[in-house]
């Protein structure tokens, strides 16, 4: 008998505890019905927050940028130095819409070349190494490379997409966040109608937070995701860009080709210089800032093909 009213009472517990998050889900609308009914004064928050959101992201990324430049040791490259360099770069600008940036030369650890639009009027970033590495023609193919980049503001709109995906995410935990406290109430309120209670206390409050987290974690795993492949598209178009206005998609193969064989495989993938995105896997390929480097030069050799109406070449 004594069982009997404890299975009772248990049930009573897990009814209440039902009840409980359901009406705190209710609730939850309820506030959410309200804010959007003051939609006006929710616009101009909106606004302001989106506002305030976008600046911190522009100043995040100015100083960022100052950052990088001083950590690969960059330093303007005078024309006296390397003026077909500079007369090459100055033809390059006058083709696109991307003026005319600083060209500079650093110590970035590898054969490799940064586009900043940070820097006042834009800048572009060459290894030392390059030069001893490439030719006139593939350097000029790696400098329309970059311009590009400033051509389409693509580092900005990553870092302005970065913001935007993190607001998206806060509004869609949210939105969520009711249905994850009925969530939480049924199997609380179940674990006590099967007769199985929580040994902890705190349990539900526990269970609440690893769903808002799993929800969070889900979201930004699907913004890394879109940011990542869309910079593996950027690199495609600027590829293209490139090709275009040099009229030489192969110099820029042969080059992506030496860079890719200079370059040594202890480089990280998440790394903000990581071009290659070579290595074995889905995954990698998945979470990789670049394309294969593979992919990118059959494209060009593709190109040059198609424009010259040759048989296949091969770049070694």
């Amino acid at each position: 008998m004594r069982r009997v009213g404890l299975r009772a009472l248990m049930v009573v517990v897990g009814v209440a505890l039902l009840a409980v998050y359901a009406s705190a889900a209710y609730l939850g609308y309820r506030l959410l019905a309200a804010v959007w009914l003051a939609r006006a004064d929710l616009l101009e928050v909106v606004l302001w927050t989106t506002g305030l959101a976008i600046l911190l992201s522009l100043l995040s990324y100015r100083f960022g940028t100052l950052r990088l430049l001083s950590q690969v040791e960059a330093t303007d490259l005078p024309r006296s130095r390397a003026p077909a360099v500079h007369d090459r770069l100055d033809r390059l600008a006058e083709r696109m819409d991307a003026g005319r940036p600083r060209l500079l030369v650093g110590r970035i650890g590898a054969p490799n070349a940064m586009a900043l639009a940070g820097v006042r009027g834009g800048a572009v970033i060459l290894d030392r190494s390059l030069f001893h590495l490439l030719t006139a023609d593939e350097i000029e193919g790696l400098l329309a490379h970059e311009l590009a980049h400033l051509e389409r503001r693509d580092s900005l709109v990553q870092t302005l997409g970065y913001s935007a995906g993190q607001s998206l995410v806060w509004v869609v935990v949210v939105l969520a966040l009711p249905f994850v406290v009925v969530g939480t109430g049924l199997r609380r309120a179940f674990d006590w109608i099967r007769g199985r209670p929580p040994t902890d206390a705190l349990a539900p409050v526990a269970a609440l937070r690893q769903r808002v987290g799993r929800v969070v974690m889900v979201g930004f795993l699907a913004l890394t995701l879109a940011l990542l492949a869309h910079s593996r598209r950027r690199e495609f178009a600027a590829d293209e860009r490139a090709a275009e206005v040099t009229g030489d998609p192969l110099s820029l193969a042969r080059a992506l080709r030496k860079i890719q064989r200079a370059t040594k495989p202890r480089w990280e993938m998440a790394s903000p210089l990581y071009v290659s995105g070579d290595e074995e896997g889905a995954l990698t390929r998945l979470l990789s800032t670049h394309p294969e480097m593979d992919d990118r030069i059959d494209r060009l050799v593709e190109r040059a093909d198609r424009e010259r109406g040759a048989v296949s070449i091969e770049i070694r």
